[in-house]
């Protein structure tokens, strides 16, 4: 298998359907969580619907769960721009993305970054792909020091537990 050949498999698919569902839920003002899991058992009852796979459950999930820390970075990093102002599918897009950058440990930042792109390009207008580039470009910096700060809080070297002989204070 080539590793140089551009794919857009089962985790492309998951995130399109996350934008999908985000947007919605925005446009509804209903919970993303709730509309997803709606979602699941609609498509279980209805072949017609599209299903809802667990990559996109956990991307909803981790959404919505730091929504309020992943606006305020995505906010911190818009010039000339307020974060209500984006474009509804953007904003999914941006958040979806951020979550990856800080929460999701096995996808490498480029490929969060370039799949935050593809979906701009697929769903949005002709200038979302540059914006949604140029957010991202400046959070990954920041993105990189988050991950090594919950990795150093996570990982403890082998044999040392977490107790009152602990030098941490």
């Amino acid at each position: 298998m080539s590793g140089t050949q551009k794919k857009l498999g089962a985790r492309h698919k998951a995130r399109k359907r996350a934008v999908d569902l985000l947007f919605e839920a925005e446009a509804r003002n209903v919970h993303p969580v709730d509309l997803a899991a709606d979602r699941v058992e609609l498509a279980v009852a209805d072949d017609q619907v599209a299903p809802v796979p667990p990559y996109a459950q956990t991307i909803i999930n981790g959404v919505a769960d730091n929504l309020d820390e992943t606006d305020r970075v995505i906010a911190d990093h818009l010039h000339e721009w307020t974060l209500d102002r984006l474009p509804a599918v953007d904003r999914a897009i941006l958040r979806i993305a951020v979550w990856e950058l800080f929460h999701a440990t096995d996808v490498p930042p480029v490929v969060a970054v370039d799949e935050a792109v593809e979906l701009a390009k697929q769903l949005s207008t002709d200038d979302s792909p540059a914006f949604v580039n140029g957010v991202l470009g400046q959070i990954v910096a920041v993105a990189d020091q988050v991950r090594a700060a919950a990795a150093a809080t996570l990982v403890r070297p082998p044999g040392e537990a977490p107790d009152k002989d602990s030098d941490q204070s």
